[in-house]
């Protein structure tokens, strides 16, 4: 089973992410991010012990929420298994660790 859960701006997920746990993991982490306080999330996949595809469109559904908050967001180094997953799926560049902030063009 995935959990989520918001520390002092960073949002940590873990346990296992997979089909069946991500789409209550992804409504709880938009209602996270909606009463943050805080304007810069990191996102922290550490304590992930499992995960499949699912994981990591979890990941890309949190970066656009906190996009469309105007928060500014970052992600922490993946675990291994995570970073092999999306390097095969072309998804590396844009999941590395980095700060992303709201184009506000």
């Amino acid at each position: 089973m995935g959990e989520v859960e918001l520390q002092a701006g960073v949002l940590r997920l873990g346990g296992v992410l997979d089909h069946d746990s991500t789409p209550q993991l992804r409504v709880r982490a938009g209602q996270l991010l909606q009463g943050a306080a805080a304007g810069q999330i990191l996102i922290d996949c550490s304590a992930v012990t499992r995960s499949n595809s699912a994981g990591l469109a979890l990941i890309l559904a949190i970066m656009r929420d906190a996009q469309a908050l105007g928060k500014q967001y970052s992600v922490a180094p993946l675990p291994k298994d995570m970073r092999q997953m999306a390097h095969v799926c072309e998804l590396a560049e844009v999941l590395q660790p980095a700060q992303h902030t709201q184009d506000k063009r």
